[in-house]
């Protein structure tokens, strides 16, 4: 079998920007011959009793769990490889989004944040996106840390927990192979990008590798306040029309 590709949210989805990103890993992954799976809260299904307990107000952390498993059983399937893409991942060059050979790797994030006459970019990876083929040994490590981790974590949990604050502290530590054609786009950036500023957006571009062909369009951001629907769905229309704004 070849590769298997993984989405999942709640339904009914919460915002009209979501279906273009759905609609366009769907059919990147149609245009590469892999298999497409869409996946409702069925995903919390395998986690176990003590976790959910735990997660209960997290659902953002028994989400990147359970994103894992899914993989896990991917693979069990006889998938020769497995493509975790969040909802609101938007593939706006779906012609170079080639999978790197390794047997596993991550999304890159360069993010962008300060005030104007102080912009830091802080260089991490990320699980927006996340690759595992048969064979590979950091799946079950991964898995297995991040169980411990919120087992035996005391306090409030942050969201990142076992995300890209795990992720990134295991990368700093042994190098994992990152995909860095993944980017994500802070609020700042996506500002950048809607009102043709520039600071933010050549910090972002200078501290990327590559050009990205797919970002994550961080949805959570609504949520907190940081970004609103509008403004993610004007950044939609503009990087599906003019991809090139980003470099």
């Amino acid at each position: 079998m070849s590769t298997l590709v993984i989405q999942s949210h709640r339904d009914p989805l919460p915002a009209h920007w979501y279906p273009p990103c759905l609609d366009s890993v769907r059919s990147w992954a149609a245009e590469q011959k892999f298999t497409y799976r869409f996946i409702g809260d069925e995903l919390f299904d395998p986690l176990p009793d003590d976790i959910l307990q735990r997660t209960v107000d997290r659902t953002v952390v028994a989400t990147d769990l359970a994103r894992l498993y899914a993989l896990r059983e991917g693979l069990r399937e006889g998938f020769a490889a497995v493509v975790w893409c969040d909802a609101d991942v938007l593939i706006i060059r779906p012609d170079r989004l080639k999978l790197p050979d390794d047997a596993y790797a991550l999304g890159r994030e360069v993010w962008v944040q300060g005030p104007p006459d102080d912009l830091r970019a802080y260089v991490k990876v990320h699980n927006a996106f996340l690759l595992f083929r048969q064979g590979n040994s950091f799946l079950e490590f991964y898995l297995d840390t991040a169980l411990k981790l919120i087992r035996a974590h005391q306090g409030p949990m942050v969201p990142q927990l076992i995300g890209p604050k795990l992720l990134t502290a295991i990368h700093n530590v042994i190098g994992c192979p990152v995909f860095e054609s993944f980017a994500v786009l802070s609020p700042l950036v996506v500002r950048d990008l809607l009102s043709g500023g520039a600071s933010a957006l050549k910090l972002f571009q200078r501290r990327n590798s590559v050009t990205p062909a797919a970002v994550n369009l961080c949805g959570s951001m609504v949520a907190n306040g940081e970004l609103t629907d509008e403004e993610i769905g004007a950044l939609i229309d503009l990087l599906s029309s003019r991809p090139s704004v980003l470099g």
